[in-house]
């Protein structure tokens, strides 16, 4: 796999989300690689009720699939949401589209983050 060039953009920004409330809900961020324009690679950031290890799997495997991470999901990146986890379902749901737009305001190709 190649060096991941926007990685220490990733870890920075991932760190100005911060939680306030503990619970069973997780967020999680998923490794694409494939894109054609711009960096090979980017992130899906999701959030869950199962562990991110077992939803991811269950991705890969088509239950409740985003397309983009069976197609293209590598692996998940806890280094970018161990900090955050676990958390209330109302925060995760509110916070999930705050990484992904900091994950977006650092330049690097996101999906997901309803």
């Amino acid at each position: 796999m190649a060096a991941i060039d926007w990685w220490d953009e990733a870890i920075a920004a991932s760190r100005t989300v911060r939680i306030t409330t503990r619970g069973g809900h997780h967020l999680y961020v998923v490794l694409l690689d494939g894109f054609l324009k711009g960096s090979r690679y980017g992130v899906y950031v999701g959030e869950t009720q199962c562990k991110p290890e077992n939803r991811f799997e269950q991705h890969l495997n088509g239950i409740h699939a985003s397309g983009v991470v069976r197609r293209m999901g590598q692996c998940l990146l806890p280094e970018l949401y161990e900090h955050l986890n676990p958390l209330s379902r109302k925060e995760a749901k509110a916070l999930e589209p705050m990484l992904a737009e900091a994950f977006r305001q650092a330049g690097i190709r996101t999906e997901g983050g309803h």
